[in-house]
Order: structure tokens, then sequence, then C-alpha cells
């Protein structure tokens, strides 16, 4: 009896706790934790990323970032292809296996295009750059802040959605309540089932960035396993 009375005080006082937090107030206690000295404004490194994927082989990319000089680059391995692309103030290079210009059909074989290169250094400075990225312009953060469990565990949950020039989809990004590490995000697009969570799990640290070592990729709707991404300094 007395250890459901402590259980139950422990959880009105977590109840109390996320109310009282602002969603403004626990995104900054997210980013002391992962960046606590603000380096990713000026954020100048390399990181690599293996991607593994069911019934396929894994893919390894060796990414570089520059914000101060908006300069973002990946090289890709799979199998016996190589894709490099630049993306340096705007402007975009792609290569293959060594090839600087190739031609269009080539790259309609392999899918490549600037499209996909901008698509990527989103994709890296978003993710990567999380939770930082959530100060961008644009973000819409929801001060209300909910206690919700997920996976058996207990979260602090912040919802961010976008204004329509940036946006449609909606996030919620799980907070760990003692530590407020990353733990969890989640988004869906406007169709009901839609969309992913994803796992996080290790810490590297890049630039003293404390970053998600693993980011294990699941679908909302039935919980398909998708594939994880592991970043290494090496």
């Amino acid at each position: 009896m007395k250890k459901i009375i402590i259980c139950l005080l422990l959880f009105n006082a977590f109840i109390s706790f996320s109310q009282e937090l602002t969603g403004d107030e626990l995104l900054e206690k997210s980013i002391q934790f992962h960046d606590p000295n603000n380096n990713w404004a000026t954020f100048e490194g390399a990181f690599f990323v293996t991607m593994e994927t069911p019934e396929k082989s894994a893919r390894k990319s060796s990414i570089r970032i520059n914000l101060p000089k908006e300069h973002f680059s990946v090289k890709a391995i799979r199998d016996t292809i190589v894709t490099e692309y630049t993306v340096d103030k705007g402007a975009c290079s792609i290569a293959i296996n060594g090839n600087t210009d190739p031609s269009e059909a080539l790259k309609k074989k392999h899918n490549l295009s600037c499209e996909r290169a901008n698509l990527y250094k989103n994709y890296y400075t978003f993710l990567y750059g999380l939770p930082m990225k959530l100060k961008d312009e644009g973000t819409i953060i929801h001060q209300n802040v909910e206690k919700r469990k997920f996976k058996g565990k207990e979260y602090l949950v912040l919802k961010a959605t976008y204004n329509k020039e940036v946006g449609k989809d909606t996030w919620y990004f799980y907070f760990n309540p003692k530590t407020y590490a990353m733990e969890v995000y989640q988004f869906y697009k406007e169709k009901k089932d839609s969309g992913e969570y994803i796992l996080l799990s290790g810490l590297e640290t890049i630039n003293e960035i404390k970053m998600p070592k693993n980011r294990a990729w699941y679908y909302n709707k039935n919980e398909g396993y998708l594939g994880t991404d592991i970043l290494t300094t090496n």
C-alpha cells in the first residue's frame, strides 16, 4: 500500500511539472542538454551515417555541413555505386562513380538531380540539427506540454507545426522528463494513419553537440520497420 501511495505521488508530481512547463521552456531545456554551448548555429563538421534497411545492402554516407558558409556535401556508397552531391550557396553539383558530368540518361537511371541534392541537405541538417532546428523561422511551437507514455516509458511531449510556406506535417517530440534528452519523434501527414515514428538511442558528440547515435524508423499505421540510421565520427 505504501509503495502504491508513493507511485501515485510521483505520478501526480510528474503531471504537475509537465503542466508547468511551456513548450518554449521545454525546448530550451532540451537544447541545453544537446547543445549547451550553442554550437549548432556555427556548425562546421563531418560525420558518417550508415543506413540499414531490410533486404537491402547498407548505404554508407560521408556528410559535411558548414552552416556559416552555406555548404553541404554527401558522398554515399551502396554496393558498387558511389554518388556525390554538393550544395554550395544554393549551387548544386552531382557525381556518380567519379563522373562529375553525368549524362541525362545516367542521372535518370540513378535518380540523380539537384532536387534530390537539396532533399539530402534538408534531411541531414534538420534531423541532425534537432532539437535546435525547432527554433527556425516558420516553426510553430505549441505551448501545451503533454505527458504521454510511449513504448512503456513516460515522456514530456512537444508538438510542432509549421507555417504553410514551410510544411504541412505535424511533429511530436518526446523528451526524457529527467534529462530533457530527445528520445523519440513522430510525424503525421494530412492523411489518417500516415507518417512515421523514430526511436532514438545512444549519443554521439560532434562539435560538443550530443546527437542521437541510432535512429530506428517505423510506420505509425502498423509499426512496420523501415530501417536504422547509425551515426559515427569515423
